[in-house]
């Protein structure tokens, strides 16, 4: 079509109404806000190791330290008739294999049978002057049913194992998810293999990446 002058008349490009582009650009905000959102939230999924607990002596600490390693974790008391024969296998245990790769990490616990009745100070006296127990050592707690700590209530839930008795162990690999669960009948060296092949894993992990 020609103009008044006899030029070529141009219609102009049509383009995306931009009605439409407001909306557009917020629903790609939001899009990306969900998908920074849900990695968050994947990347924030609990572990053993996200857990603080109180040690021994009254301190508030992060399991944090114990990533990368492996951890056999008990319920332990001073007066059971499993106490002499776990404690001396424990403290062999963690002579034999702890503390950079492994570490047993004892939570006296007064649930079952009264069986652990001493202070956190008592109890730490006994378990070091009669086993020489060289592990780390944590404030006397509840292992079962709603007074349970966080962390053992992960460990529960885990495994859908929930301690009866003193004793019961717990296998955490380095990245803190359960391995298994065992009794308090079921002895420490009985345990020792499924824990000596997570330290073997760890050992052989750290020689490739040298």
């Amino acid at each position: 079509m020609l103009d008044p002058e006899g030029s070529v008349e141009h219609q102009p490009a049509s383009s995306f109404p931009k009605v439409l582009l407001i909306p557009l650009a917020m629903l790609l905000a939001i899009a990306a806000l969900l998908l920074l959102a849900f990695s968050a939230t994947r990347q924030k999924e609990p572990d053993f190791y996200t857990f603080k607990v109180v040690n021994i002596r009254g301190k508030l600490v992060s399991l944090e330290k114990y990533r990368g390693s492996v951890s056999l974790v008990v319920n332990v008391a001073s007066e059971c008739g499993y106490t002499d024969s776990h404690y001396k296998a424990l403290q062999q245990l963690q002579r034999d294999l702890g503390p950079y790769h492994f570490n047993v990490l004892a939570f006296p616990c007064n649930q079952f049978g009264q069986q652990e009745p001493d202070t956190n100070k008592e109890i730490e006296s006994f378990a070091r002057k009669t086993y020489g127990a060289s592990f780390p050592m944590f404030s006397k707690i509840t292992v079962s049913g709603a007074g349970a700590i966080p962390a053992f209530k992960y460990l529960i839930a885990s495994t859908g194992e929930e301690p009866t008795w003193n004793f019961w162990k717990y296998l955490v690999d380095p990245n803190g998810k359960v391995v298994k669960a065992w009794d308090s009948t079921v002895s420490v060296e009985e345990i020792r293999p499924h824990v000596t092949e997570l330290v073997r894993k760890i050992i052989l992990k750290k020689k490739d990446e040298l």
